[in-house]
């Protein structure tokens, strides 16, 4: 039985601190194992924790490189559910039990991960699939966790862990990212857009859903029968061409991305399978998405490093970026410049494509560019792909098909986003203005020599800056008029001359007595405008 509210709380609260995370830091923790105290509070805190860490893991515009590393290696190892827990659920979903809705049905799972068990079963038309059942109760399970968590970050009663943004603002993030990995009709539409973008690709194939057995905690699909992409040993026996499969993959990689705007987020070894000569992809939980402005954006920097043209990859970054700070762009151009020189020198064979874009990106940041979140999943999926075409053909590198491959996309759709009617509009524009410049220039010469031309100069600021030298001027002239006072004073108390007060001349000492007074003044003054 899960934990009350009151309870799990005091339980997070005490593994965090444990591990390092407390409000008082035990120093028997060494900052540099942060990450890995962190890892281990999650694994030790349980299924639902476990899978915040993987989600977390995909996401590097909240937690920094080293956290991102080591919660990657958060692993499912949760008990497997009671058969008949699993039963009811599927009734509930469906007003059938599993017995009635399958011919087959092994109650084995396949896999047992935090938040679903797979099983795999048989239609009664004989059409083997696998069943995707959310484990009972984990949405509020997960629901509660990530409350108290928020609600722990709010009190302060941890150490903030280095998260790039307001913890608070990361818990929402997470349980919106969290939300959505729960809602298996996400997953559902996920298959079936990814199978529409690549319906023309030959050698790609998507499992079929089985909408009938498919909610919102179940979902019901084709079973792959195949072997891991990385499988070199059965790819030799079934001779498979590698390079061919390799340059396959990588084409289609580039096509989610340059072409679709829509790729697999989580494109492990165990997520793409070699049936009858097609690459097959599955779980489609996280996917990625680009707008169409975006992936627009990505094609015209690729070009921009196909030709070497640092001005226009600048013009990208800033166009698709956040402003944090001030950009100085001779320091980003020298920067961008540099990457090229050092990249573009060696064959593109030898360069990873997603170490290029990592360093392009860390130059925009330095610079006070904040790049989209959707470009940090890009990049750790470019990672796992280049992984697995090292392992299949070592001799491949992505980016030396993905510049052939956007040169040509590009030429291919040159005209295919321009509006006729509005091509016409402006070339007509151009036209008409571009015939008066001649008469426009004849005027413009005419009267510089009349003499009357006039120049319009638009200093910012100018009245004020007039305001503040006339104060200062008012101040220097004041304080002389009391300097002057001051040194007649003396003089006519050292004369000794007018009415007199006790032998001393009363005109004497009320020369000082205006001029402390306008002394006073003056200083108050100086005071108050905060320029003392």
């Amino acid at each position: 039985m899960y934990l009350s509210s009151v309870q799990r709380f005091k339980e997070i609260i005490k593994i965090l601190a444990f591990y390092g995370f407390g409000h008082i830091v035990d120093s028997k923790f060494n900052e540099d194992k942060a990450p890995e105290n962190l890892r281990k509070a999650f694994e030790e805190l349980g299924p639902t924790f476990i899978k915040i860490g993987q989600i977390l893991s995909t996401r590097p515009d909240i937690l920094s490189e080293p956290y991102i590393k080591e919660l990657s290696k958060l692993q499912d190892s949760v008990p497997e559910d009671n058969y008949n827990d699993i039963n009811k659920i599927f009734f509930e979903e469906f007003n059938i039990s599993i017995e009635d809705a399958f011919l087959d049905f092994d109650k084995k799972p396949l896999a047992s991960a935090s938040i679903s068990q797979v099983y795999s079963a048989k239609l009664h038309n004989n059409e083997e699939v696998i069943v995707k059942i959310q484990r009972p109760e984990i949405k509020e399970k997960m629901n509660m966790d990530l409350a108290i968590l928020k609600k722990i970050f709010t009190l302060g009663k941890i150490k903030t862990f280095d998260t790039l943004i307001d913890p608070k603002d990361a818990i929402d993030e997470l349980i919106n990212a969290t939300n959505l990995e729960l809602d298996f009709t996400n997953e559902k539409e996920n298959i079936k857009k990814f199978k529409y973008f690549n319906k023309n690709l030959k050698c790609i194939y998507i499992p079929n859903t089985i909408d009938k057995y498919c909610s919102s905690k179940i979902i019901t699909m084709e079973k792959i029968h195949g072997f891991k992409i990385t499988d070199t040993k059965s790819l030799d026996e079934l001779k498979y061409d590698k390079k061919d499969v390799a340059h396959k993959l990588a084409i289609s990689i580039l096509k989610q991305i340059f072409e679709d705007g829509f790729f697999h987020g989580d494109p492990h070894p165990g997520n793409i399978f070699i049936r009858e000569g097609k690459i097959c992809y599955i779980d489609f939980g996280i996917m990625g998405t680009l707008t169409s402005d975006l992936k627009n954006y990505l094609n015209e920097a690729m070009f921009a490093v196909a030709f070497k043209d640092v001005d226009k990859l600048i013009s990208v970054l800033l166009s698709i970026g956040i402003k944090k700070g001030y950009i100085n762009k001779n320091n980003l151009f020298e920067d961008i410049n540099y990457l090229f020189d050092i990249y573009l020198s060696t064959p593109l064979k030898n360069i990873k494509m997603s170490s290029m874009l990592q360093e392009v990106f860390q130059c925009a940041n330095n610079n006070n560019i904040s790049l989209p979140k959707e470009l940090t999943m890009l990049i750790r999926s470019l990672i796992i792909i280049e992984g697995i075409l090292e392992k299949i053909d070592p001799n491949i590198q992505i980016l030396d098909i993905a510049i052939p491959y956007v040169k040509n996309n590009n030429k291919i759709n040159l005209f295919k986003n321009i509006d006729l009617d509005e091509l016409i509009l402006n070339s007509y524009k151009t036209a008409e203005d571009l015939s008066k410049i001649p008469t426009k220039t004849i005027q413009l010469l005419n009267s510089i020599l009349n003499g009357r031309s006039k120049i319009q100069l638009n200093v910012n600021n100018l009245d004020r800056s007039i305001n503040e030298l006339n104060r200062m001027i008012n101040r220097i002239v004041f304080a002389l008029i009391i300097s002057s006072m001051i040194i007649g004073s003396s003089f006519i108390l050292n004369s000794n001359i007018g009415p007199k007060f006790y032998d001393i001349s009363i005109i004497g000492i009320l020369g000082y007595l205006i001029a402390a007074f306008m002394g006073f003044w003056l200083l108050i003054s100086i005071m108050k405008s905060g320029k003392l």
